[in-house]
C-alpha cells in the first residue's frame, strides 16, 4: 500500500474512532470524550491528510520530472542525428583544404628582467 493510501486510511479510521466515541458516550452519558482523546483523533486525522497531500503532490512531480526527461532523451538524440555528421564533415574538409603541415614557430626564452638583456 502506498503512503497516499495509508495516510488517507489513517485518517479515515481516526475520524471515525473520534466521531463514534464521541457519539457512544453522548448516547450512554450525556458527555463527550476527553479533551486529549478528542485532540489525539483530531491531531492524528489531520496529519495523515497532510501527509497524503504531500504524498500526492510528490507522486504528480516525479511523473512530470520523468516524462520531462524522456522529452529531453528523445529530442537530444534528434538533434545528434540531424547534426553529428555534418560537423565532422566540415572539421574533416577544412583541415584538408589548409593542409596537414603547419607551421610551429616556438616561443623564445623569457628573460628573467633587466639583468639579462
Amino acid at each position: 500500500m502506498t503512503l497516499k493510501w495509508m495516510a488517507v486510511v489513517i485518517a479515515t479510521v481516526s475520524l471515525t474512532l473520534g466521531v463514534t466515541g464521541n457519539v457512544v458516550t453522548l448516547a450512554v452519558n450525556g458527555g463527550q470524550l476527553p479533551l486529549l482523546v478528542n485532540l489525539l483523533a483530531l491531531t492524528s486525522a489531520s496529519t495523515a491528510v497532510i501527509l497524503a497531500v504531500v504524498a500526492e503532490l510528490h507522486d504528480r512531480l516525479d511523473n512530470r520530472v520523468s516524462a520531462l526527461t524522456d522529452f529531453l532523451v528523445g529530442r537530444l538524440k534528434e538533434i545528434e542525428e540531424r547534426t553529428g555528421d555534418r560537423n565532422s564533415g566540415f572539421v574533416e574538409g577544412y583541415l584538408l583544404s589548409h593542409g596537414q603541415d603547419a607551421a610551429v614557430v616556438p616561443f623564445g626564452r623569457r628573460g628573467r628582467g633587466a639583468a639579462e638583456r
